[in-house]
């Protein structure tokens, strides 16, 4: 059964400015670097004031405004890692309660306050947090568990706080959960494709990487 209780635990931004992601001499523009803040925080169109990304190519833009990743993982990665995973360890800007990846689908409608977003893709770990994790395995790891977070296109901006309860408002039924086992298997199950691409909502990203796919297996 899916939990009702769902809130913000902690909003976590950060302005890109170049860093080592592993102590040595090269230094990245990244935004990866969350950390928590206590007050409320305006959400747009394109993400939360104040917050930035390093690379525009690969991240933001409308369809990934706001990273999410849900702190029910957390005692998990704590116990694989033998370390305190913390709000904005995994880069995200909501860290939430109740809502992991098998409850979550694309194109679901979440009233916070005044605003409203909309799931639109599972995220997918990159480099960044073998560095940040100092563990080359680390984004295959979060592949693997399926933990993986998603993000947030904004339909209606506002202001955001801590501890605020997040409301489900429309109810898609393709999970975040079922994308991502689509991604590592391949994407061998025509059927699932076609009905992943089908969606709406799903972000411009993940639709041209299951055309092709598709197409492959289609031998178009």
């Amino acid at each position: 059964m899916k939990r009702t209780d769902l809130k913000i635990v902690s909003i976590n931004i950060a302005s890109p400015t170049h860093i080592s992601l592993d102590g040595g001499p090269r230094k990245l523009r990244s935004g990866i670097f969350k950390l928590p803040v206590s007050q409320p925080v305006f959400l747009d169109y394109l993400g939360f004031a104040g917050d930035g990304v390093g690379d525009t190519r690969i991240h933001g833009g409308r369809d990934k405004a706001v990273c999410a990743y849900c702190v029910d993982h957390f005692p998990y990665w704590n116990e694989t890692l033998q370390r305190k995973i913390v709000p904005g360890s995994f880069g995200e800007n909501l860290s939430l309660a109740g809502m992991p990846e098998t409850d979550v689908n694309i194109g679901d409608i979440f009233e916070i306050g005044t605003a409203q977003i909309q799931v639109s893709q599972p995220r997918q770990p990159c480099h960044k947090l073998n560095k940040v994790f100092n563990d080359q395995s680390m984004a295959c790891s979060v592949k693997k568990s399926g933990f993986s977070g998603y993000y947030f296109r904004v339909l209606k901006p506002g202001l955001i706080e801590r501890g605020a309860l997040i409301k489900r408002i429309h109810e898609d039924g393709f999970s975040v959960e079922k994308a991502n086992a689509l991604l590592r298997k391949g994407g061998a199950n025509i059927k699932h494709m076609q009905e992943l691409i089908s969606l709406p909502a799903l972000s411009v990203d993940w639709r041209e990487i299951f055309q092709k796919r598709l197409s492959k297996y289609q031998g178009l």
